[in-house]
C-alpha cells in the first residue's frame, strides 16, 4: 500500500462581527502547530467563517496528531467541524 497523505479540516463560525479576531486566532494556532504540518492553509468564508486545512504525508487515519482547539466560547457561534480526509491518488 502506498502512503497516503491526511489532511484534517477545522472549521468554525466566528460570533457577530469577531472574523477577524476569529482569523488571527486561528492563524496563531496553525502556525504554532508541533510537528508542524507539510502544508498549511487558512481561509474565510461569507457569514465570518474560517478554515483551516493541514496536509500531514505518511500519516494514517487514525494517527493521533496535532490540530487546533476549540476557541475560547465567546469567540464562536456553535462547537468547531472537524473532518480527516485520506488522499487517494
Amino acid at each position: 500500500m502506498s502512503p497516503t497523505t491526511l489532511v484534517l479540516m477545522w472549521e468554525a463560525r466566528a460570533a457577530e462581527g469577531r472574523g477577524g479576531e476569529l482569523l488571527e486566532w486561528a492563524r496563531a494556532r496553525a502556525a504554532s502547530l508541533a510537528p508542524a504540518p507539510a502544508r498549511r492553509e487558512l481561509l474565510r468564508a461569507p457569514r465570518d467563517r474560517v478554515l483551516v486545512m493541514t496536509w500531514w504525508p505518511g500519516a494514517a487515519y487514525g494517527d493521533d496528531l496535532p490540530e487546533l482547539p476549540e476557541p475560547a466560547p465567546g469567540l464562536v457561534t456553535r462547537p468547531v467541524h472537524r473532518w480527516r480526509f485520506e488522499s487517494v491518488g
